[in-house]
């Protein structure tokens, strides 16, 4: 099915388009241009993997449920919570291995640009790195559990891409709006209220901008891990398990036609 769902020729445009952004943002970056690619790099990555989630959702969920697959997979002896399961976790391999692909894809061409361009300050192409891509794996986990159940409870396969990327575009920015706030507070009127009403989304959503820690691969510097690190892991595994737990919960008891 992922096959079906042409998720190599995704993978190979996905890797494609990231390496022609890393590369060219690399010529017109200026000064520190390892740097400057790397993080157009990460950027690339962050908005087009989730794309990517969406279409394989699509093509595993909404369409079993949409042109009325589960009349011959539910036929076989087994629960539809494993159907769900073995889904979400073909799901999970194939977006492991595009984000491995990705990630020595970016060693790669660091090294390339690096070659060209030298600069003082060399980007953390190590243990740095890896911790980076480790946030932003989980980070895609989140995106991954919620697609799962928009999948299962939507009527239309259209909602699972409306509702992923704009659950992404507030996880992603809240805090940062929030911060942004707190450090200047004549940016909006009645700031503590407007403060208080996106303090609200800490109580509903993952803070997914705060896996963004790309600045510890850039810079090297430990103090761009978050102090708190091991609860914010902590707290987007358990709501991206929670996601999963609904999603199954809703398919036991979703009535077909």
């Amino acid at each position: 099915m992922a096959l079906k769902a042409k998720f190599v020729w995704m993978a190979a445009g996905t890797l494609v388009v990231v390496a022609l952004a890393t590369i060219l943002s690399a010529y017109f970056g200026g000064r520190q241009s390892v740097t400057v690619a790397l993080d157009v790099g990460f950027s690339t990555m962050r908005l087009l993997v989730p794309l990517l989630i969406v279409l394989l959702v699509q093509e595993l969920l909404s369409h079993e449920f949409d042109k009325r697959y589960y009349l011959n997979s539910l036929t076989y002896p087994r629960g539809r919570r494993s159907l769900l399961l073995e889904r979400f976790a073909a799901l999970l391999v194939l977006l492991l291995g595009l984000l491995l692909a990705l990630g020595l894809l970016q060693i790669m061409l660091v090294g390339l640009i690096g070659g060209v361009y030298p600069q003082a300050t060399p980007v953390a192409i190590g243990q740095p790195y890896l911790i980076v891509m480790v946030f932003m794996a989980l980070d895609l986990l989140v995106l991954a559990a919620l697609a799962t159940l928009l999948a299962v409870v939507a009527s239309t396969p259209s909602f699972v891409l409306i509702g992923t990327f704009g659950f992404m575009l507030m996880a992603r920015s809240y805090g940062a709006i929030v911060d942004l706030l707190s450090g200047d507070a004549g940016l909006v009127s009645n700031t503590e209220g407007y403060r208080a009403g996106l303090g609200v989304l800490g109580y509903l959503l993952p803070d997914l901008g705060a896996l963004d820690i790309r600045m510890l691969a850039l810079y090297g510097k430990p103090e761009f891990l978050p102090v708190d690190w091991p609860w914010l892991l902590l707290s987007n595994l358990a709501y991206a398990c929670a996601l999963l737990a609904l999603a199954v919960w809703a398919l036991q008891r979703k009535r077909f036609a």
